[in-house]
């Protein structure tokens, strides 16, 4: 268990750019496709079970949540995308909102694009990854729910998306399990270094 992320508090919401909290610590970014875990592996991350709402539904995240870290930096759950039966009107607000964040945010450090191991690189991952290299973010690829796929296969997954992503910039990727705890300690390490903490934090 990590106790830093554990300490992660739901801070508030965001729906528009007006309604977003000043820029003060750090911010790292999780995004994904609503059918990929997302709020399951958020949840994992920090060691608890309720922080980001899980829903046998995807797409019902429609608000950027921003998750208070002790030291004032901030985990910030983007809305899923691609999956979300709403209108398209509103899909393409979403998109416009999410750009604008990922583009003018000053204190974003890096985004956590969470993939479903068996569905990787789709098109709206790859506008993520567009849209993280324009600007120079790093990119940490979490193959969610490698518990779903043997060893070999997984393997074999990790090194073909770490093929397709060698165009788009200071990507990383790993296999991850948010059931199993899967590539936990490795996914902890790559956020603080990121919100610049040494691998010898509690």
């Amino acid at each position: 268990m990590n106790h830093y992320f554990q300490q992660a508090s739901f801070l508030q919401s965001a729906t528009t750019r007006n309604t977003l909290p000043a820029e003060g610590g750090l911010e790292i970014a999780f995004a994904g496709r609503s059918n990929a875990g997302k709020s399951s592996v958020i949840n994992r991350v920090c060691s608890q079970k309720a922080l980001a709402r899980t829903s046998k539904t995807p797409g019902r995240t429609q608000l950027i949540n921003f998750f208070r870290l002790p030291d004032g930096h901030f985990l910030v759950d983007l809305p899923g995308y691609g999956y979300a039966k709403v209108p398209e009107k509103i899909k393409l607000e979403w998109q416009k909102f999410i750009e604008a964040y990922l583009m003018q945010r000053n204190t974003l450090r890096g985004v956590v694009l969470i993939m479903d191991i068996r569905h990787p690189m789709t098109e709206y991952d790859q506008t993520m990854l567009r849209w993280a290299n324009g600007r120079g973010l790093p990119v940490h690829i979490l193959l969610n729910k490698a518990d779903k796929l043997t060893r070999g296969a997984g393997g074999n997954v990790l090194l073909q998306v770490r093929k397709e992503v060698s165009a788009y910039g200071l990507v990383s990727v790993q296999a991850f399990s948010a059931l199993n705890k899967q590539g936990l300690d490795e996914c902890w390490k790559v956020l603080e270094v990121w919100l610049g903490h040494d691998e010898s934090m509690p």
